[in-house]
């Protein structure tokens, strides 16, 4: 679609380099060509736009062959205007001179015209062909006739057409007919396969055959190989039990004789340890009969030296308070003291050194309070 814009009045439209661009003003034929760029007024112009590019038309139809089978043509024509100016006469290519857009729809048109005369020709080489063929060899008849028939159609130059190329993509007939052709291919493949299921199966039984003999031969060998290894099991485990008799023989007279040394060697140990042991208590004995007689004589050399210094002690001490009471007495017969008083007072002197001693006295106030009434009672009758 051409690119028109407005400007005061005037239009300016830029073409594609793929249309051309047909340009009449009063009758008269004013632009002519493709990629045009110009300015006009829209009142006065006539504009036709004619795409000059290739352009795809695919198309489906249905036809029936010969044998009466309905089978479906997928077929895709490639064409292109070569002719613009012819084509602008005989189809309305006319623009809109504000928007650009065609007026009517001219490539609708041609896809009618191609279409219709593909498939005239399609049907007619189709409905004189059987279906098998038609499946076989459809395509490429078909592809050439329309190819020739639409080469040859005269309204198509006549209208600036030229058809580029055509192609046909498939031909199928309808589906249950299609699975009906099928079904031999398929049995003949499923018999293929059959065949070559029983043939494997064969094979397999074959070779499970000539497995089966060959394990039965491996087993058979295997037996024989087993006895022999039995055989020699046996020879090997008698002959292991008389080494093994011979080596415990040797071993038993060796611990034996070891047994008999150890022996004699304990024995001669536990001798001289006896010997010894007798030896170190006659010596501790006789030690400890000596500093047992030691200790007794130095025991009793103290024991008779504490009894003359507790004697000599007792004898001084004796000595000291004869003189002691006999210096008391003479004082107290010099003071005039009667042998009365004299006697109760060294006997009270006797008894309070024979009381237990007294730490502390403790003095009750009841106890203060008649002693010193006691004394001032003592100290008035004095008076």
């Amino acid at each position: 679609m051409a690119d028109i814009t407005r400007r005061l009045g005037w239009r300016h439209l830029r073409g594609a380099p793929t249309a051309h661009i047909r340009h009449h003003r009063s009758g008269a034929l004013v632009h002519d060509g493709t990629g045009l760029s110009f300015w006009f007024r829209p009142l006065t112009a006539a504009l036709s736009e004619v795409p000059v590019d290739d352009r795809e038309l695919a198309m489906t139809f249905h036809a029936r062959t010969s044998d009466f089978q309905d089978v479906s043509v997928q077929a895709t024509v490639t064409y292109r205007i070569a002719d613009p100016a012819v084509a602008a006469a005989r189809l309305d290519f006319s623009i809109d001179p504000d928007t650009g857009a065609w007026r009517g729809t001219p490539l609708d048109q041609l896809g009618t015209l191609l279409t219709e005369t593909a498939q005239q020709h399609a049907l007619d080489v189709l409905a004189r062909t059987p279906l098998a063929a038609a499946l076989v060899d459809g395509v490429a008849a078909v592809r050439e006739r329309v190819a020739a028939g639409l080469g040859a159609e005269p309204r198509l130059p006549a209208t600036g057409i030229e058809v580029v190329a055509v192609r046909v993509m498939a031909l199928r007939p309808e589906p249950e007919v299609e699975r009906a052709l099928r079904t031999p291919a398929r049995e003949q493949i499923q018999q293929e396969a059959d065949r070559a299921t029983y043939e494997r199966r064969a094979v397999a039984v074959e070779r499970e055959r000539t497995i089966a003999e060959n394990e039965l031969a491996s087993r058979i060998e295997l037996a024989r190989r087993e006895e022999q290894l039995v055989e020699q099991r046996g020879t090997n485990a008698r002959r292991e039990a008389e080494e093994q008799a011979a080596a415990d023989a040797v071993r038993a007279e060796a611990e034996a004789a070891r047994s008999v040394k150890l022996a004699e060697a304990e024995a001669a140990r536990s001798v001289k340890l006896a010997e010894a042991e007798a030896t170190r208590s006659v010596g501790l004995a006789e030690a400890e009969a000596a500093r047992t007689l030691k200790l007794a004589e130095a025991e009793a050399a103290r024991s008779r030296q504490l009894a003359r210094a507790e004697a000599e002690a007792a004898r001084e001490v004796g000595e000291a308070r004869a003189q002691a009471q006999a210096a008391w007495l003479r004082v107290h017969t010099e003071a005039g003291v009667d042998g009365t008083t004299t006697l109760q007072a060294l006997t009270a002197t006797r008894l309070a050194e024979n009381l237990p001693r007294i730490d502390s006295v403790t003095v009750s106030p009841d106890v203060l309070t008649g002693l010193l009434a006691k004394l001032g009672g003592d100290a008035e009758g004095a008076r």
